[in-house]
């Protein structure tokens, strides 16, 4: 089934002078005549849309005017943090593809790069595609995958937008946007009750929210686990994980799902489980592994996703 893609419509610009009329996604130079613009304001561009996103891919085109200058996406712009990532064409460091993050407080993190500025063709609309899947990003340009980089925590759902860097002008063809649903890992051991408690609560619950839930053993590929749980972790909304048996795999994958700042809902059995001290300070959902108790763990279960889908 060929992907849906939907094209941006409506814009806000935050910073520089950007097209009016048919044309609003030409980044134009700085707008020096506003009073509160300074030095180090006086030489970047970004421009908002009202669309959210976290999952799936953002394309365009990008062109730019030297090898000074940098085109970019924006993803997961907060008006409340401020907080965002760029990718795209052009990085601080001379190289021709780059992912920044900027940080209030802190200012720019470049996160990965490769390529030399000087290589890319100037005026030359290069096709650009921005794959996100939970906290694993990856930029193609020219369909030829160039970066690939593990965001350290969660990409907020928040608005996309474009950043160009430079004089200009810097131009953006329409922006198109295939959002993919959440997901959730869920990490049990593969035995009858919570084979049962996957099958009959967790599945069909997260069904209801939209979101789509597996385990690894509903990975039916070539390679080894470990990679496969690992991938798991690193591209998945949030993970599930039953504590109940004091399983050294199941908190392996815990212990590498918080060393990941990943959302991660905790359940376990109340009349078989006694917590490690390491957990004893985490909400978990503890359920009655009866008929009556099915119900409860529902619910629980529900607001917890709903509550994590929400942010």
């Amino acid at each position: 089934m060929p992907e849906e893609f939907t094209i941006v419509t409506d814009w806000a610009r935050l910073y520089g002078i950007w097209g009016k009329g048919p044309d609003p996604l030409t980044y134009l130079g700085v707008d020096d005549t506003l009073p509160h613009i300074t030095a180090p304001q006086a030489s970047y561009g970004m421009i908002l849309s009202g669309v959210k996103f976290d999952s799936g891919k953002v394309r365009t085109t990008i062109s730019l005017s030297s090898d000074k200058d940098s085109g970019r996406i924006l993803l997961g712009y907060s008006p409340r943090t401020s907080r965002y990532l760029t990718v795209g064409l052009g990085g601080g460091e001379g190289e021709a593809y780059d992912l920044s993050e900027f940080a209030p407080g802190i200012g720019w993190l470049r996160l990965a790069g490769s390529g030399q500025s000087s290589d890319l063709e100037i005026q030359r609309p290069y096709p650009v595609e921005v794959r996100l899947d939970g906290q694993r990003i990856r930029l193609q340009v020219d369909g030829i995958k160039v970066i690939d980089h593990i965001l350290r925590e969660p990409l907020s759902r928040e608005q996309v937008g474009l950043f160009a860097w430079g004089i200009g002008p810097v131009g953006f063809g329409p922006v198109e946007i295939s959002s993919d649903a959440p997901s959730a890992f869920v990490v049990t051991e593969f035995t009858g009750q919570f084979n049962e408690l996957y099958e009959d609560v967790i599945q069909p619950v997260c069904a209801e929210l939209g979101v789509a839930a597996y385990r690894v053993s509903d990975i039916y590929r070539p390679g080894v686990i470990l990679q496969d749980i690992i991938q798991g972790l690193t591209e998945s909304h949030v993970v599930i994980v039953e504590i109940t048996p004091p399983n050294p795999n199941v908190f392996y994958e815990l212990g590498y799902s918080h060393a990941l700042h990943k959302p991660t809902i905790l359940l376990a059995d109340r009349e078989a489980t006694t917590l490690p001290f390491d957990l004893s300070g985490y909400r978990v959902i503890f359920y009655d592994n009866t008929i009556r108790g099915k119900g409860s763990v529902e619910a629980d279960l529900r607001q917890h996703l709903a509550a994590i889908l929400g942010e």
